[in-house]
């Protein structure tokens, strides 16, 4: 039911092109999964994402387990049918949001602010933390944690992760894993590693016990940004009978130290399967990640950018806006909130043919901002998914004839 064909490779780096093959269909790659983790991509419908062009979404473990239930879901027929997205659906283990509940709070560092503790604009400052408490523990059997919703205590275990993800029906299901942080030392970051190891080994043994055939398990690799952990977690997880392979926990302390990451795990990993990067999705690590030898990714990046006001243009779009006078641009996005658009009649990005480009200005979604109204949130962010498909798609069509490079350095070139 599951399988993986390289149709084409980039010959000056490590990317390729491919196909997963699920039981919801076939899934081209390089892919970026929007983020679905309540069985709903924020502000948009299954069939807005069918007519964008994504190929495969992300639902959680964690947050369907807590609310509505995967018992629930699994009555209902299971997540593709409750949510009506026809399509490939991944599932994360829920160790992310342990990491979250408990390593997270600890030391004020996170996915999206602060994965990188040494880069300039993630500089960590003073913390401010809303809860006062760890809401999470890790044994070496599994994790206890309290709900986010209402504190109840609840308990995962490897087992109890497959048996929801098993619930919800995904195509892809991830191995339950202890995510670290970047400032946990090599001690610590060992003891994680041989905890995620053993754990691994469970998800397999639950998986031949229950016969699932039509769900694809990753093993994910961990060991922080310690090059022999890496090394080894590459090492054991290739040994095992994965159907493909995640890439997860602590990056290190910037983004080239995530390169470096990259390098070292995926010179091991085995070369016919597919490996996922989780939790990245800014355009600049997309390429450098590509040419590493990734082919999946997932971020809420451009959904959360896009109730933010920041919105993903082309590279041609870009330069034109920071030559120009006045504030309203930052790393490859635009923010709509800026005054300088409030009479600009421009479509957000010229080049771009999304329905929110095709018919509407910048004037009019800045005035969606200011105003608070809900269709905004909406616009924006139909408009960064589409980009980001958008994107893949271009890097998939370079790869195959040979482009990669120069399509790469249309992005950064200064």
């Amino acid at each position: 039911m599951f399988g993986f064909d390289i149709v084409a490779r980039d010959t000056s780096s490590r990317a390729r092109a491919g196909v997963l093959h699920t039981p919801h269909g076939d899934v081209e790659t390089p892919v970026f999964m929007p983020v679905g983790t309540q069985a709903t991509v924020k502000t948009l419908t299954p069939t807005e994402l069918d007519e964008i062009g994504a190929q495969i979404i992300l639902g959680n473990t964690y947050h369907l387990y807590l609310r509505p239930g995967a018992d629930l879901i699994a009555a209902l027929g299971g997540l593709h049918r409750f949510m009506a997205w026809p399509r490939p659906i991944l599932t994360d283990s829920g160790g992310f949001q342990v990491f979250s509940l408990g390593a997270a709070i600890r030391d004020g560092v996170g996915k999206i602010a602060d994965i990188f503790p040494d880069e300039d604009r993630y500089q960590r400052g003073e913390r401010t933390l809303s809860r006062a408490e760890i809401m999470a523990h890790i044994d070496d059997d599994g994790v206890t944690f309290k709900s986010h919703l209402d504190g109840s205590i609840h308990r995962f275990t490897p087992e109890v992760s497959l048996d929801i993800q098993h619930k919800l029906g995904a195509d892809i299901i991830l191995a339950f894993d202890e995510c670290t942080s970047p400032l946990d030392d090599e001690a610590y970051t060992r003891r994680a590693l041989q905890r995620t190891h053993r754990w691994a080994l469970r998800c397999l043994d639950f998986e031949a016990k229950e016969g699932n055939a039509r769900q694809a398990l990753f093993g994910i690799v961990q060991g922080g940004a310690y090059r022999s952990l890496r090394e080894e977690s590459a090492q054991f997880m290739a040994g095992l009978p994965f159907a493909g392979y995640a890439i997860g926990g602590s990056l290190g302390r910037s983004k080239r130290d995530m390169h470096a990451i990259l390098e070292w795990t995926i010179a091991i990993l085995p070369e016919e399967k597919p490996r996922h990067l989780l939790g990245i999705g800014e355009i600049d690590d997309i390429f450098a990640c590509i040419e590493r030898g990734i082919d999946m990714f997932d971020c809420v990046t451009p959904t959360r950018w896009g109730r933010n006001g920041a919105v993903l243009v082309s590279p041609a779009t870009y330069r034109a806006e920071k030559e120009g006078q006045g504030e309203g641009h930052t790393a490859q996005r635009l923010n709509i909130h800026a005054a300088k658009y409030a009479a600009d009649l421009s479509p957000l990005d010229p080049s771009c043919s999304c329905y929110t480009c095709r018919t509407f200005s910048r004037a009019y979604l800045h005035h969606l901002f200011a105003a608070r109204e809900l269709l905004g949130y909406r616009l924006l962010t139909l408009h960064n998914v589409f980009f980001m498909v958008s994107l893949m798609r271009d890097i998939r069509r370079a790869i195959s004839n040979g482009t990669f490079a120069a399509l790469r350095d249309g992005y950064f070139k200064s």
